[in-house]
């Protein structure tokens, strides 16, 4: 049987099976709410995917590290997870980094260096933490944090660089974004002052494609749920790419469908539409 429609998005869609073959979930904003806490309608909703035996896949900004603690809170089996933008891929447990995508930092942050001085940098360490150039708001990232010197920061190859001004107004940063003229890599404007700086070419359908070639998978099979800049190309990629109901318009533009807001456990209402 083949389920198949059209959303007020104006996008078919289409499952071979009645239901997709994988669940790509990004996590803040998705998953958890700025505190960090899951609604449990949500943990239920994906633990039901996962009871129907479709692989759950996270597809995150976070770090590794970051992303651990959510995969086992989900109770998610073993199996493949996309963080640092697509730039890392892990199989838990026992972790083992199966692909990881690094570029040279230096004109990256020279160029910063050159037109926002007093931003934060900072460099992520795959499954341990991050170097930085201060300490960035808390509870904005995890794991071990070593300051290190700009020249420090930018001495080696890096799946990821981190841009972070908390003084600066969010259309201000907008403004830098521009600014920096970016060639070479990709990067992803936060919600707020935050600005992911990854390899060129590496987004989170980047880094899901591995995944579904693991699982034999065709991305038209695919159900992807985010809320953020950061999750435009793979809405854009999977079979079915649907929008938070808090996400900013270019994000929703990029989606087949748009699900209710976070606080109104928008991920369970799409994720039940399929695994009631």
């Amino acid at each position: 049987m083949t389920s198949s429609g059209r959303d007020g998005a104006g996008a078919d869609w289409s499952w071979r099976s009645g239901r997709p073959e994988l669940v790509a979930l990004d996590i803040d904003g998705t998953l958890v709410d700025e505190r960090g806490v899951m609604p449990e309608p949500v943990r239920a909703s994906v633990r039901r995917v996962v009871d129907a035996g479709v692989p759950v896949v996270l597809a995150t900004g976070r770090s590794w590290h970051g992303t651990q603690p959510i995969f086992e809170h989900l109770g998610l089996p073993p199996g493949l997870a996309v963080s640092s933008n697509g730039a890392v891929v892990v199989e838990h447990p026992p972790t083992v980094v199966r692909q990881e995508i690094t570029f040279d930092p230096r004109a990256v942050i020279a160029r910063v260096q050159e037109l926002a001085p007093e931003a934060l940098i900072a460099v992520e360490v795959v499954g341990r933490g991050y170097r930085l150039s201060g300490h960035f708001p808390p509870g904005e990232l995890s794991g071990e944090m070593t300051v290190q010197s700009i020249a420090e920061l930018a001495a080696h190859p890096v799946s990821r660089v981190i841009i972070r001004d908390p003084d600066r107004a969010d259309e201000e940063f907008l403004d830098l974004a521009g600014q920096l003229g970016l060639h070479g890599v990709s990067y992803f404007i936060g919600w707020s002052a935050w600005l992911d700086i990854a390899p060129e070419g590496v987004d989170k359908a980047a880094g899901l494609t591995p995944v579904l070639a693991h699982h034999g998978i065709d991305p038209s099979q695919v159900l992807a749920i985010g809320d953020g800049r950061n999750d435009i190309e793979m809405l854009s990629w999977a079979g079915r790419g649907v929008a938070m109901g808090q996400a900013p318009d270019e994000v929703k533009a990029a989606a087949d469908a748009v699900t209710a807001p976070f606080d109104e456990w928008g991920t369970a209402v799409e994720l039940d539409r399929w695994f009631a």
